[in-house]
């Protein structure tokens, strides 16, 4: 696991004030066993109740990921394809490689959702190139600074005023996610679309597939740690805690919009250090 840890006196914290709040994720039961453990083929009747089982954990993928997209993008519709991508988990399973059936079914519930999310074509290649900039000029700045940018320095670097680039932030927030658990779960399946594919910008080289899954680990460990301290709780509270960015505001004493603003940033430095290394690959 990409573990992300914090100062002792902010993880204390951060603790107390957890018990209060609480969490939206599903409790599951994995039926690993229960369905898959004879080794026989499962019969229609068992394959409904299974999809029946699960479907909670599909309106909580859904849910999950339509919280970061924009209101026109129907959850009903990601709820849809989440079926498709369980009914081809409960088909393509395989026991015998001591994989957990609710871990491959999220990973293939997950990936059925972006499938149709980029069949919708969502992101304006407006946002799309508004998104590069912003990378572009946290990546150049890092570079010279050999630190983490600090806002005001970005915005300058834009020739934009603080206002105007926070509302840069939220426009550019949607493509800017990186599920870091889609890289912990990642499957061994080179024919397999993920989160990579959805983030990247079509009109440019791709910097993730320049690399295997350990390096994209090792590269998004060391990016991480670098994070300033308030990013790097952020993205662990809300991908290893699966805190809502309302629940990270309240934990952290923070509106709902500046934790997705803080998030947005750290995705911004993720993918402009990925896309730094992969330049250096490329010479």
């Amino acid at each position: 696991m990409l573990l992300v840890t914090s100062n002792v006196s902010d993880s204390n914290s951060l603790r107390r004030k957890r018990v209060t709040t609480k969490t939206t994720r599903v409790a599951l039961k994995d039926y690993t066993d229960a369905f898959f453990g004879d080794g026989k083929s499962l019969t229609q009747e068992k394959r409904k109740e299974l999809v029946l089982k699960y479907s909670p954990l599909i309106k909580y993928v859904a849910g999950r990921l339509a919280m970061r997209l924009p209101p026109n993008i129907s959850p009903d519709d990601l709820i849809s394809s989440g079926v498709i991508g369980l009914m081809d988990a409960i088909e393509k399973f395989d026991p015998s490689k001591k994989i957990r059936f609710k871990t491959y079914a999220e990973f293939r519930i997950r990936g059925a959702i972006l499938d149709e999310l980029r069949s919708l074509d969502w992101i304006p290649r407006s946002i799309r190139k508004k998104t590069t900039e912003l990378e572009k000029a946290y990546q150049c700045l890092e570079k010279e600074l050999n630190r983490p940018a600090e806002d005001k320095e970005v915005a300058e670097a834009l020739g934009l005023s603080m206002e105007k680039f926070h509302k840069l932030l939220d426009k550019t927030k949607s493509i800017t996610f990186l599920d870091i658990e889609t890289v912990r779960r990642r499957m061994p399946d080179n024919n397999e679309n993920d989160l990579f594919d959805l983030i990247a910008d079509d009109s440019e080289i791709n910097p993730f597939a320049l690399f295997n899954k350990t390096e994209i680990k090792e590269i998004l460990i060391k990016a991480i740690i670098a994070l300033p301290e308030k990013e790097k709780i952020v993205i662990s509270l809300y991908y290893y805690e699966d805190l809502t960015m309302r629940e990270i505001g309240e934990i952290m004493g923070y509106t709902e919009s500046r934790i997705s603003q803080v998030h947005t940033r750290a995705m911004l430095r993720l993918r402009a250090r990925l896309a730094s290394v992969a330049e250096e690959i490329n010479g």
